[in-house]
């Protein structure tokens, strides 16, 4: 048997370490692992010194074509995810317009996504007010779970997403349990935090530090409380996005404790920046939930390291460069981050905190795929698909503006020294980034469709 690539002399990292083997790939799949495969390849790929480990699947992606595709496209955001390591993604049901809330959006997505993008995908349906009648035929035409907004995102634009009520909550996950999906929410608090910006920017507060002051830790806690109830009462299967805070993952832990079926990720931002340097970064590092203060974040810190995090999202929210600018109030709130993932994270987790890189692995791949029943990725064995990216831990590089892929160049990263580098990105067996090289020829990014 001819393969179609080895990889040679990499540090493999697979389900309980890492291994000194070789892997082969034949039509787009992991067809062997072991210590020295001589079988012929079209092509040989030289690992030796890097670490070999199943691509990230970032579950937490905002790509907004079609309506908004000047903020983001599925080409340039498919090639900012694979120079950073990522070979799947989840795409979120904002912010293009429509927004992904019934299954003629949903059609006008798998559309506009075809033939364009460089990783795999899969999309969110959207719970808003008005659509849980909908959320069966969103269901049933494939997408791979559901998000809703707990805090304030209303929109006077028709067709745009917004924040459920709680009684569309309560309905909606209701109609979700029916159907065995899984429901993510953003969940901060709606009026507090929105009361509280009106009254700082009255009061000329537009420091990083006030931002976060006025979406303080509680309104996470409360939010999460809330869903957590709620998906109780209604047997819901849950899974919080982006949390902030060591307060909101221990009520989670704690739901999890009594049996409530909830998974809970991060974001690389949360542990890279603290509220003081938002100031210095500017309008680049706004998001929501905030970046914390230092204190908030060492204590996240000893959550992710303890295990307490089931995985790691970019939550990339693009948007034009006019959209970033202005005080911490005006702003558009959302960090491009897709491209920085991998690199940043095993830098900060795995060289400078001791995080095992198989328990690293964890975090960007094996979790959500598990979660999201996407069975044929996720981990490097035989018969996955061939998802493997090449991390040298030995390399540094400086974040700039023109190295990156996104439609629009600015990112929070900007300027930061990362000392670790993403070097060869591979989507079932193709090549779709290469360090020198750049973006490896044309989109070979496949739709995926969970396992139910």
């Amino acid at each position: 048997m001819t393969l179609d690539v080895v990889i040679k002399g990499g540090n493999v990292v697979l389900r309980d370490g890492v291994y000194k083997v070789d892997i082969g790939i034949k039509d787009e799949k992991i067809s062997c692992i072991a210590e020295n495969i001589t079988e012929d390849a079209k092509e040989v790929i030289d690992a030796t010194g890097q670490y070999v480990m199943p691509g990230m699947i970032d579950t937490h992606v905002h790509i907004s074509e079609p309506g908004r595709t000047e903020w983001e496209g599925f080409e340039t955001g498919s090639k900012s995810l694979a120079a950073g390591g990522t070979t799947s993604y989840v795409e979120m049901p904002l912010n293009a317009l429509p927004a992904t809330t019934n299954k003629a959006a949903l059609d006008l997505k798998l559309e506009a996504a075809v033939d364009q993008n460089y990783v795999d995908y899969a999309f969110y349906g959207g719970l808003v007010p008005g659509n849980v009648d909908k959320l069966k035929e969103m269901s049933d035409a494939g997408v791979l779970a559901f998000k809703c907004f707990l805090s304030d995102i209303t929109s006077d634009i028709p067709d745009d997403f917004v924040n459920v009520d709680d009684f569309t909550l309560y309905k909606g996950m209701q109609r979700l349990a029916e159907l065995d999906q899984i429901l993510c929410i953003h969940a901060e608090n709606s009026a507090i935090p929105s009361g509280l910006a009106k009254e700082f920017a009255r009061e000329g507060k537009n420091s990083g530090v006030e931002y976060a002051e006025s979406r303080p830790i509680f309104t996470e806690v409360e939010a999460v409380q809330r869903a957590i109830l709620i998906a109780k009462e209604t047997g819901c299967k849950l899974h919080l996005v982006h949390i902030s805070t060591s307060e909101a993952i221990q009520v989670i832990l704690k739901a999890k404790r009594e049996g409530v079926d909830v998974t809970v990720e991060s974001c690389p931002h949360y542990f890279a920046f603290t509220a003081d340097q938002v100031d210095e970064i500017g309008p680049r590092a706004k998001c929501q939930p905030p970046i914390r203060k230092a204190e908030d974040q060492a204590r996240l810190w000893d959550e992710l390291m303890a295990g307490n995090i089931d995985w790691l999202t970019s939550d990339h929210s693009p948007c034009t460069e006019d959209l970033k600018q202005g005080n911490i109030w005006e702003a558009w709130g959302g960090i491009s981050g897709a491209q920085n993932n991998v690199d940043l994270m095993f830098d900060l987790a795995v060289k400078q905190r001791g995080l095992p890189v198989h328990k690293f692995v964890e975090l960007i791949a094996t979790h959500p795929s598990e979660r999201f029943n996407i069975s044929h990725k996720g981990e490097i064995a035989v018969s996955k698909d061939a998802d493997i990216i090449l991390v040298d831990p030995n390399q540094s590089y400086t974040v700039k503006r023109e190295d990156l892929y996104y439609k629009n160049k600015h990112s929070a990263y900007e300027g930061r020294q990362i000392d670790c580098r993403v070097t060869k990105t591979i989507v079932r067996g193709h090549v779709v980034f290469d360090l020198e090289k750049g973006i490896v020829g044309e989109p070979v990014g496949k739709l995926i469709s969970a396992n139910r």
